[in-house]
């Protein structure tokens, strides 16, 4: 049987993390989830830096629910640099952010964005719009296997597990 799939929430938020997992929750997922507080700290998480360096899995989360305004890194950023490495090329990767600012989508969707979803404003339709984007991510899609998160040399996350010669 398989496990369930890790996601990665990176939220600066403390009222929408909690939202986010009492959504994902109420869905009936079952899934880790992983939250980082800034996309600094989901970089360290990613790419096992700092205080997340010797964590014993190193397999890549099934999705990354990414906000675009934080605190010392914001997802823009955090999106262009997992995009510039090859183990996060194919990394499930949805903005869900407060901004509907064209300028923001775009520059999103140029970065590799798989999705962007404006957080709406009532808690009911927050919880809604959770619960689809949690289960299409962690259950329908069907992502590239899971591999290991190493060294570029070595494996690329997403690659199908191929190690290159």
């Amino acid at each position: 049987m398989n496990q369930p799939k890790r996601l990665l929430l990176v939220e600066d938020s403390v009222n929408d993390i909690k939202l986010t997992i009492a959504a994902l929750r109420a869905a009936g997922l079952a899934n880790e989830i992983i939250v980082c507080r800034d996309g600094a700290e989901a970089l360290d998480y990613l790419f096992r830096r700092g205080e997340h360096e010797g964590r014993g899995d190193d397999t890549c989360p099934a999705v990354v629910l990414l906000d675009l305004k934080m605190p010392r890194m914001d997802g823009l950023e955090v999106l262009a640099r997992l995009r510039a490495d090859a183990r996060f090329k194919t990394l499930p990767v949805v903005m869900i952010t407060s901004s509907a600012e064209e300028q923001d989508m775009v520059k999103s969707y140029n970065l590799g964005v798989n999705g962007y979803v404006v957080k709406p404003v009532t808690h009911e339709e927050f919880l809604a719009a959770i619960r689809e984007v949690g289960l299409f991510w962690a259950v329908v899609n069907n992502p590239p296997p899971q591999t290991a998160i190493r060294p570029a040399a070595e494996v690329p996350c997403g690659s199908g597990g191929q190690i290159p010669s």
